[in-house]
């Protein structure tokens, strides 16, 4: 059989890259051809993402793709984080760069929000954790501050929203990346638009929503000439890269209200939620700030955003500032000769979000807190890697009391799995077996849900398994469980 070739924009929060698929009919073949760097830069006073770097970037890619592929290629769909937007303006203009999550705009926001809407009346409404980064604060704080940007647009689009519309022309909004919004209820598929009235928030400029699979048809002839792609159709996958990297994960039972599986989408951050076939809009689920994000094929993600890789990344940007270029594998091969659950901290600390130089951050909070205080750089690193494990536990349980069971096995997907002294620690963190893999769930589960979009919606089940057949997963047993409860009881 003539194999059929798929094209994932996969962009991420320090990196982004193009990968493309070809299915045969049973198995998925990945290529990584093009990968460049990514990162928020300060301008005029504020972090913003620099979408014309970005796009040129994945310009570079497409053309790379055509060298590789040819006439082959039949798809393309842009996968991101969640939060971020920009805005259109009446003249089908970008009115600015994109903001980015980390900015300080909304900063006090939250407490702000709920004397407005009451913190019950706001998760009732969007089933979302609560979270100052979330685009309902963002666009608080444009309000507040009287954006002339907000003030002109016509049309909001979310970070792989605004790809789609470059490539094809078609202003769309996907549902999986709207739900991450704040401003989304899971319960109506719709804009949450009563909140978003009682907040005075625009309601023009939330669109249509589109599901995975969606065809937005031909790319921009642009676009066409500037790439040589020819022929090629622009299909939506679950563009918020959670939802694509789930859709990548090997299980075989069918969404259900109680499922035996949990995931952990592991990355930069720790997703750490289950898949569930409705939200789970209760108030426990708030008391937990526990989040309903949509899902391919209409599922829910129940889950708990919980900071992943993000310190170790920090810790290694500040020793490459200071002149020590570490590797990944030299860090984790010193992390895994520390001694063990020395040092313990909240890896969600406000002062780890974004400080200047992560180790000593790390070193303040130990001290603070009246932990030993990690000196070493094996001892940092082992002390950021074992505190993401205590998180996931943590996590977990909460999980597990929401769902009414105990499930029974961990599936971790996405770039963390590399990191294989992480899944051990999450393994005998939670006392789970841990299925790891794919490594490429985001690029996987993305193209999938295009090769899947040219012939209607998504199939999960047909999906994963061509992910079972296509890729083999790593197993972790829990060995050192009981040395975890007797630090943490």
């Amino acid at each position: 059989m003539a194999r059929n070739v798929a094209l994932a924009v996969d962009l991420g929060a320090s990196s982004g890259r193009i990968v493309s698929g070809s299915f045969d009919g049973r198995l998925l073949e990945l290529e990584e051809l093009h990968r460049f760097e990514n990162g928020p830069v300060s301008m005029g006073g504020q972090l913003v993402w620099d979408l014309p770097r970005l796009w040129q970037e994945v310009v570079t890619g497409l053309r790379a793709s055509v060298d590789r592929h040819g006439r082959s290629i039949s798809t393309v769909g842009v996968d991101t984080w969640g939060v971020d937007f920009s805005f259109l303006g009446a003249d089908g203009a970008l009115l600015a760069n994109p903001v980015c999550y980390r900015d300080s705009r909304t900063r006090g926001l939250l407490a702000a929000a709920e004397k407005i809407v009451p913190r019950a009346d706001i998760f009732a409404a969007t089933g979302l954790q609560f979270m100052e980064i979330n685009s309902l604060y963002q666009f608080l704080a444009l309000k507040e501050s009287k954006s002339s940007v907000l003030a002109a647009a016509e049309r909001m689009l979310m970070i792989p929203d605004l790809f789609h519309w470059l490539l094809s022309g078609e202003r769309s909004n996907e549902r999986t990346n709207a739900s991450t919004t704040q401003c989304y209820d899971p319960q109506s598929s719709d804009w949450a638009f009563g909140m978003l009235e009682r907040f005075g928030l625009p309601r023009g400029v939330f669109g249509p929503l589109t599901d995975p699979g969606t065809n937005l048809g031909g790319l921009r002839p642009d676009v066409a000439a500037e790439t040589g792609l020819t022929g090629v159709r622009v299909i939506v996958p679950g563009t918020h890269d959670t939802a694509s990297a789930v859709a990548a994960v090997p299980a075989t039972e069918p969404p259900s209200a109680r499922p035996d599986w949990c995931y952990v989408s592991l990355g930069t951050w720790a997703l750490v939620g289950a898949e569930l076939d409705r939200p789970l809009v209760t108030a426990e689920c708030l008391a937990r700030n526990f989040t309903n994000e949509g899902g391919v094929g209409g599922t829910t993600r129940l889950l708990k955003n919980v900071c992943g890789l993000w310190l170790v990344q920090q810790c290694r940007a500040a020793w490459q500032r200071a002149g020590k270029g570490w590797t990944w594998e030299q860090l984790t091969a010193l992390a895994a000769e520390a001694p063990p659950l020395v040092t313990l901290v909240d890896p969600n600390h406000p002062s780890l979000v974004a400080p200047a130089d992560m180790p000593e951050a790390i070193r303040a909070l130990a001290k603070a807190t009246g932990e030993p205080v990690p000196e070493s750089t094996a001892a940092v690193v082992r002390t950021a890697l074992e505190s993401v494990a205590m998180a996931v536990r943590r996590t977990l349980a909460e999980l597990d009391t929401l769902l009414g069971r105990r499930v029974s096995r961990v599936h971790i997907v996405g770039g963390g799995v590399k990191n294989t002294l992480l899944c051990q620690m999450i393994a005998d963190a939670t006392a789970r077996p841990v299925v790891a893999g794919p490594v490429e769930a985001t690029a996987i589960g993305n193209l999938l849900v295009q090769l899947a979009g040219r012939g209607g919606t998504a199939d999960l089940r047909a999906l994963r398994t061509i992910v079972r057949d296509s890729f083999e997963p790593a197993y972790y047993e829990p060995k050192e469980a009981a040395r975890w409860n007797d630090r943490l009881g």
